[in-house]
């Protein structure tokens, strides 16, 4: 069996890495009205509970925005489990002087996970559908 093409869904009980930005790590102050700490707590664990219940072999990650400290949180994860996709949260992506330490995550999961599948989310709320587009259901 060859090497699956970037269109071809990965099997059920693919290992996901969720990785996203701790809470305590975020500006608030730029955030829109309503969102804070607790807020976004909340909606992270109510993201990786969906995450369970929609039957996700899914491990959470939550990273600081030191690309330093980021990546020796998820090489520690990366050490313990053997993961075929990772998801790479909005927070990482979508603010821009976080480009540096979203590359510096790209570059380490093809690095040390060769084959991994990347996948990418908006927000927490979108998370199970961001992964159903790589996992067979």
């Amino acid at each position: 069996m060859g090497r699956p093409s970037t269109s071809t869904p990965l099997p059920g009980d693919t290992k996901v890495l969720s990785i996203g930005l701790h809470p305590s790590a975020l500006d608030y102050s730029r955030m829109p009205d309503g969102v804070d700490e607790a807020v976004l707590t909340a909606r992270i664990e109510a993201a990786n509970a969906a995450l369970r219940e929609a039957g996700f072999d899914a491990v959470p990650c939550l990273i600081d925005i030191s690309p330093d400290r980021a990546e020796a949180t998820v090489r520690e994860q990366l050490q313990e489990h053997a993961f075929g996709l990772a998801m790479i949260g909005g927070g990482v992506r979508m603010l821009p002087e976080n480009t540096l330490l979203f590359e510096r995550l790209v570059n380490l999961l093809t690095e040390a996970a060769p084959g991994i599948r990347l996948c990418f989310n908006a927000t927490p709320d979108d998370t199970v559908e961001a992964l159903r587009r790589w996992i067979q259901a």
